[in-house]
Order: structure tokens, then C-alpha cells, then sequence
């Protein structure tokens, strides 16, 4: 089929009504059965998520506006309860464990790209390792920092320690998601980068980094949300201190999933969970929404 003839058609078929196609669909069994799987999946899946969420809002609510004074009271106590200082401490190791995994993730990307041979042993052995540490459980991570920041180096639980440990978690996924996005960029685009006189370094930072910043930010995004939500690693690493830590002064403190997680484990403070956990969506929310506004503001400017 000619290409006309093959767009000519796949615009008449974006015309078709929604009768229309399952009516067209009903000619084929096999297809119509897939569209009725791929369907009920599809709203299973929706539900369960818009399920879950309105769920922790009806239960979460009402608490958090009723003890938000005590909630997010400046210090900790047996009796508030209080979730701000694991907020802060959560904030500090989602910074500083990208600060260290997101520039080393992206170069060693752009290397495995643009530099190195992509049929090399050494590329395919950085690929099998970065796929193999993406899969570890968390909990293996948290006992190597245990041992080896905790132990080895001496810090006793800290935040640098716990955010350390997250990097190594995070620095794989970052890695691949990156390299996927910079090899979708055209070869055509680099092409036309050298024909108009630009070097290697400047093809790269102008024009193949915000063509795949699309994927780059999506591995950040997906970073950030398993810093959040982690417990496992972090119990191991920066501890299980209700106070606020300090990551100058190698304090060590419990993030908001770790207070969530013990407030849920008592079962005394049941309502102060629900609430947390509300925090911690909204959290997750903000993160998403900021990302999503950074990535398009800065492919208006690209």
C-alpha cells in the first residue's frame, strides 16, 4: 500500500465513531475478545488507584485538620506524635540522594550513548548490572549500608548515610531510563547537529539532552517515588530517631513512610496514620505535579 493510500485510510478510521469501531471489532472474534480483556484491565486498574486514593482521603481528612497542631508540631513527642521532623528528614534524602545519583546516572549515560562501542563486553556488562541492581530487594541495600556506612565508615544511623544508600537504589533505574530516552533520539538529529558545525559536547547538551528529556525527568520522577516510599533501606540506615536529624552534624532520623510504618505497627495512633499517610500522597502529588511542570517549561524553552 502506498503511503497516501496508508494515511488516507488511518485517518478514516480516526473518523469512525465509537459504535462504529466496536461494530468493526465484532467482525474479528479474536480482537474483540483482546479489546474486552485489555478493557476490564484497564478499568480494574483505574479503579483500584482512584479506589485507594479516595480511600486514604475519607480516612485521612478528618484527622489531619483536626490534630494538624499536633501533627505538625516543630518537635516530636509520645503525645503529638508529631510527623514534621520526618517530613524534613524525608525532604533532606530525596535532595541529597539526587544531587548524587541524577549527575552520575546521566553521564553514565551519555557515555554509554555517545562515546561507547554499544556491542562492546564492557556497555553489555554495565547494562546486565544496572538491570540486575534495579531488581535487588530494598532490603539487601539497606543491610550492605548498614554495613558498609553504618559500620565500616563509622556514622553511626545518619541522614547522609540513608541518602547514600538511596542513590545506589535509585542510580540504576536513572541510568536506564536515560540511555533508553538519548538512543530514541533520531540519528538524523545528531547528523544534522555536526552538518551545521556544532562539536560533540554541544550536539549533546543542546540538542540530544532536551530532545530525551522527556524519559530523563520520568527516571527522576520514578527515583523520587521510591525514596518516598521506602522504609526497608532507610530503617537500616538513617535510623528509627523521632527528632529531627541533621545531615551536617551526621544526625540520623526516621522519614515520613518509616513514621507511617511504626505508627501503623503499634496500632495506638490510628487516626495520626491515616493522617500521615494523606501527607504522603499529597507529597507524592506535589513531586509529580513540580516535575511535570519543570519538564514543560522546559520544553517550551527547548
Amino acid at each position: 500500500m502506498l503511503p497516501k493510500e496508508s494515511k488516507k485510510k488511518g485517518e478514516a478510521i480516526n473518523r469512525l465513531t465509537l459504535g462504529q469501531k466496536l461494530l468493526a471489532y465484532t467482525k474479528k472474534p479474536f480482537s474483540f475478545m483482546l479489546l474486552i480483556a485489555i478493557s476490564i484491565s484497564a478499568i480494574i486498574t483505574l479503579g483500584s488507584v482512584v479506589w485507594i486514593i479516595i480511600y486514604i482521603f475519607m480516612k485521612g481528612t478528618v484527622p489531619l485538620f483536626a490534630q494538624a497542631k499536633d501533627l505538625f508540631a516543630l518537635t516530636w513527642t509520645t503525645t503529638n506524635q508529631s510527623m514534621f521532623p520526618a517530613l524534613i528528614n524525608t525532604l533532606q534524602i530525596i535532595v541529597v540522594s539526587l544531587l548524587i545519583a541524577v549527575p552520575i546516572g546521566v553521564c553514565a549515560a551519555i557515555y554509554l550513548v555517545e562515546y561507547a562501542n554499544s556491542k562492546s563486553m564492557f556497555v553489555q556488562s554495565v547494562r546486565l548490572a544496572a538491570e540486575v541492581l534495579a531488581g535487588i530487594p530494598s532490603i539487601v541495600y539497606g543491610i550492605f549500608g548498614m554495613i558498609v556506612f553504618v559500620n565500616v565508615f563509622q556514622w553511626g544511623y545518619s541522614i547522609l548515610g540513608g541518602a547514600l544508600t538511596m542513590s545506589f537504589m535509585i542510580l540504576p533505574l536513572i541510568l536506564r531510563t536515560t540511555e533508553e530516552s538519548l538512543r530514541a533520539v533520531p540519528n538524523a538529529i545528531r547528523e544534522s547537529s555536526y552538518a551545521l558545525g556544532a562539536g560533540k559536547l554541544r550536539t549533546i547538551f543542546y540538542i540530544i539532552l532536551p530532545a530525551g528529556l522527556s524519559g530523563i525527568l520520568s527516571g527522576i520522577i520514578m527515583g523520587i517515588g521510591r525514596v518516598v516510599g521506602e522504609t526497608g533501606a532507610l530503617i537500616y540506615t538513617a535510623g528509627i530517631t523521632n527528632g529531627l536529624g541533621n545531615i551536617l552534624n551526621g544526625d540520623g532520623g526516621k522519614t515520613l513512610s518509616v513514621h507511617l510504618y511504626f505508627l501503623a505497627k503499634e496500632g495506638l495512633y490510628t487516626d495520626k496514620a491515616w493522617a500521615t499517610a494523606l501527607v504522603l500522597l499529597l507529597l507524592v502529588f506535589a513531586v509529580y505535579g513540580l516535575a511535570g511542570f519543570v519538564e514543560n517549561k522546559l520544553k517550551r524553552e527547548y
